[in-house]
């Protein structure tokens, strides 16, 4: 269904002029545009996931029209950034990928991140976080969040109590796969947001199940946006819970490194560890689907598993092949799917006679799963191809964007990255893991475009 529709505009899709010039579309049939390019993610959730809706455009793959789709909108219009004249608002779909490398790389100024459709959904949860900041309380509050993160390391200065953390989570997690012989999401995800809650909090955190409830339902309220008013009060009990943790600043958690940095309160240091929470369930995501793509690709798990067994995987090892398997999960099902930017000031686009400008104020939205599946640019844009994380080819193009990529990129990719891989080798290493779940991920076929996260399941035995 969703490919006649995105058939169906592609043919009645009409060029108008704005002042600026530039391919433009506006009334009804850039309002069909813009509902089949944000269907999937609006549909999925944008900022909590919806299960069971996963679980349908799991099913339909939801995700296959975007490529052709994008693909079409380029051939009929040219390059772009393609402008769409939307009620009270303009967007401009970026198609090419010289173009979101453009914009990624001018944030905050000409591309501000702080996009107003991304502060009706972070503020329910995040009012203060550096995503949606600006000036100079961003650069502050940016500034806050790379030396708390350890941005830029590849292993946080916390390390080492992490890995104390995450070994203790992973076997116990596996005790209980291995005696019933299966793993499925809903058990993985418990386990993951145990050892969250403990890296962040800290580990009287372990248990609190009530402070990553509330942040759920206020993500769940953050996917209505501009349709529902805030919850103001259950936000109150979340950010005074979140105060508590940093106030005892656990040793070996990550607040107790924001807690030592100064910081004026304006800054609002607190302010910046729920999206490091939203970050998490992100990269729990990830980190299961990259487990399931191991478990269907002998060869990529023979080199994984030759990773492991190289290193000592009871100290904070750096794990690059399983690093690189976590960014190809990310690249295959993007976990932020939709990048929006505002422009600041007017931007010029095009060259010679068909040079344009397209005014401040437009919301420019690169679509990553466009870029990151299009097979006429990569051969390996429907496999699972790890090596492109190790051979430069990933880092020369900048479409491929799995943490966003320039000055805005995510302070906490390697954290993340840090976290995801360490728990993919403890796993690996005591224990096999067959996937029983559908669709099959089988190797030399295309890979498919929607993954329901929540529907992986996996027969575990011992190594």
């Amino acid at each position: 269904m969703a490919t006649n529709s995105a058939r169906d505009v592609e043919h009645r899709a009409s060029e108008t002029a704005i002042p600026g010039g530039g391919p433009t579309v506006s009334g009804l049939e850039a309002l069909r545009i813009a509902a089949v390019l944000g269907f999937t993610p609006i549909a999925a959730g944008v900022i909590a996931r919806r299960p069971s809706m996963m679980a349908v455009l799991g099913r339909l793959g939801a995700d296959a029209p975007t490529v052709p789709f994008v693909r079409r909108l380029r051939e009929r219009y040219g390059p772009g950034p393609l402008q769409l004249q939307l009620p009270k608002r303009r967007l401009a779909v970026v198609l090419t990928g010289g173009d979101a490398g453009r914009v990624l790389d001018g944030s905050p100024e000409p591309f501000n991140p702080a996009n107003r459709e991304k502060k009706g959904a972070l503020s329910p949860f995040q009012p203060h976080g550096v995503l949606i900041s600006e000036g100079h309380v961003r650069q502050q509050r940016r500034r806050i969040n790379e030396e708390a993160l350890d941005t830029s390391h590849a292993m946080h200065h916390l390390a080492d109590p992490m890995v104390e953390v995450i070994r203790h989570e992973v076997a116990a997690l596996l005790a209980s796969a291995q005696s019933k012989g299966t793993l499925d999401s809903d058990e993985f995800t418990r386990t993951w947001w145990r050892m969250v809650r403990q890296i962040v909090l800290g580990k009287s955190a372990r248990d609190d199940h009530a402070i990553t409830d509330q942040l759920h339902k206020l993500r769940a309220n953050g996917n209505w946006s501009y349709f529902l008013p805030p919850p103001r009060k259950l936000r109150d009990r979340f950010i005074e819970s979140l105060y508590s943790y940093v106030d005892k600043a656990e040793p070996g958690s990550v607040v107790s490194s924001l807690a030592a940095l100064p910081a004026g309160g304006a800054i609002d240091p607190v302010g910046q560890i729920p999206h490091w929470l939203f970050a998490f369930d992100a990269a729990g995501i990830a980190t299961s689907r990259a487990l399931a793509l191991l478990s269907t690709h002998p060869e990529q798990r023979r080199l994984a598993r030759g990773e492991v067994a190289a290193w000592d995987t009871t100290v904070p090892q750096q794990y690059p092949y399983l690093r690189a398997c976590v960014l190809e999960s990310v690249r295959l099902w993007p976990t932020t799917p939709t990048i929006l930017r505002d422009s600041t000031r007017d931007t010029t686009w095009g060259s010679g006679d068909g040079e344009f400008t397209i005014p401040a104020g437009t919301a420019f939205m690169i679509l990553a799963p466009a870029f990151h599946r299009d097979d006429r640019t990569f051969s390996f844009a429907n496999g699972f191809a790890p090596e492109v994380w190790l051979d430069g080819t990933a880092q020369s193009r900048p479409e491929l964007v799995p943490f966003s990529a320039g000055p805005a990129e995510c302070p906490g990719r390697n954290l993340v990255l840090f976290v995801t891989s360490t728990v993919l080798a403890l796993m690996l290493e005591a224990a096999d893991f067959q996937l029983t779940s559908t669709p099959a991920l089988t190797p030399g076929q295309p890979l498919p475009p929607t993954l329901n996260n929540f529907g992986l399941r996996f027969r575990v035995t011992s190594t």
